[in-house]
């Protein structure tokens, strides 16, 4: 295993738009998304903060940055996971979301771990 191997998380992502929170007309399109992350490494880690980058289809971008997420800075050991929902504001009826989660292992080493670009589209608009 190489040494990069021993601090890895997974991110899976799994969204919705929330209609009944939306108002379209006053431009405002709420979706969830549901974020798994798995220690696929071999070190035992916390997630410290998370950084979020959300664009929306106008390009106005949003930076979000915090402790741990939904109130929480969970320890996974290796092969656990940890699944949170929580949720994002748009003006438009598509964006997309990316970002990461600084990590400390149990070894005292701080990584990053990307959470993949993902997108936020109301039903039928995109194929």
């Amino acid at each position: 295993m190489q040494d990069n191997d021993r601090y890895e998380f997974t991110v899976r992502v799994k969204t919705a738009y929330l209609q009944e929170q939306s108002v379209p007309e006053d431009n405002r399109f709420v979706f969830a998304y549901t974020i798994s992350i798995t220690n696929t490494g071999s070190v035992p880690a916390t997630l410290l903060r998370r950084h979020w980058v959300i664009t929306d289809a106008n390009n106005k971008v949003q930076e979000v940055h915090g402790d741990g997420v939904v109130g929480e800075q969970p320890r996974l050991d290796p092969g656990q996971t940890f699944q949170y929902t929580s949720g994002a504001v748009l003006e438009t009826p598509v964006g997309c979301m990316e970002g990461n989660y600084d990590m400390l292992a149990e070894d005292g080493v701080e990584f990053a771990s990307p959470i993949p670009i993902f997108n936020l589209a109301t039903p039928h608009t995109l194929h």
